[in-house]
């Protein structure tokens, strides 16, 4: 495959934009390893986007991608709090998971127990890569679009990624079932009416984990859908990069259902 100059130049600092993220996220990695202390949250006073009972904001709850723990949602939580999100919690699956519905059994009893323990009746879900699978199982398979009001994903694999060969896939489940046409994705590509949760999709053109790139959107006649287009960035700096997380509030704040493609216009980052 041929490059424009521009094209190669924009490829080769979203490459070491990767590295630096990469370097970054291997320091704080032994910190996500233990789960967190789960605590009620504080309940601000007044009302506003995303609120629920007595003003307080809608529970997050983060799920990472395949090997990977919290430790990668450290920036964005950090945001996500200075913004008002006051109860924001990480979700770790083991790495020894080996069917991506048992992660969603474990996330649908987590945002059950989150609830029950905040006394809101929604919360909002933000995955990265496989996480974001993940979560989209158990809003579409395990009724969890009762309790979820949007589900952001980040560079998640909706037609399976061909980044893997699949002599190699077949070493840990989870990547098969990352493959495209595998039983999960046959799945969640089937018929799923009355869906209430609205899907945010962020999709690079330079995720060199997704391949195709597009098999980031998500494209489905029965889900109320927001497909963002990020260049300038690849996969790994999706979590982290300060133009997605705004990104990301905007469309947790935004309680008006978005059926629109957009182009990148408004979410989109543009990496020097």
């Amino acid at each position: 495959m041929e490059f424009s100059p521009t094209a190669f130049a924009d490829r080769m600092k979203a490459t070491a934009l990767e590295l630096a993220v990469l370097a970054g996220h291997l320091v704080l990695y032994p910190s996500g390893l233990v789960g967190e202390r789960r605590a009620a949250p504080s309940v601000p006073a007044g009302d506003g986007p995303g609120s629920g009972p007595g003003g307080a904001t809608r529970p997050v709850v983060l799920l990472h991608g395949f090997v990977d723990n919290r430790s990668v949602f450290v920036m964005l939580r950090r945001t996500l709090s200075r913004h008002g999100r006051d109860s924001v919690e990480s979700l770790n699956y083991s790495p020894l998971t080996c069917d991506l519905r048992a992660a969603a059994e474990l996330l649908s009893r987590r945002v059950a127990e989150l609830l029950d323990r905040t006394g809101h009746t929604e919360v909002d879900l933000v995955g990265h890569s496989l996480g974001g699978l993940i979560a989209r199982y158990y809003v579409q398979r395990l009724g969890g679009d009762a309790k979820v009001r949007t589900l952001v994903m980040l560079g998640t694999p909706h037609s399976g990624t061909a980044f893997v060969p699949l002599a190699v896939a077949d070493a840990h489940p989870l990547v098969r079932q990352m493959r495209p046409g595998s039983e999960v994705l046959r799945e969640l590509a089937g018929p799923a009416p009355g869906c209430r949760t609205r899907f945010v999709s962020f999709w690079s053109d330079l995720d060199q984990v997704m391949v195709p790139v597009e098999t980031a959107r998500l494209d489905h006649p029965d889900l109320i859908v927001h497909n963002v287009r990020v260049s300038g960035i690849g996969h790994l700096a999706l979590p982290v990069h300060p133009t997605v997380a705004n990104g990301i509030l905007r469309a947790l704040d935004d309680d008006v259902p978005a059926t629109d493609e957009h182009d990148g216009s408004s979410g989109a980052a543009s990496v020097a």
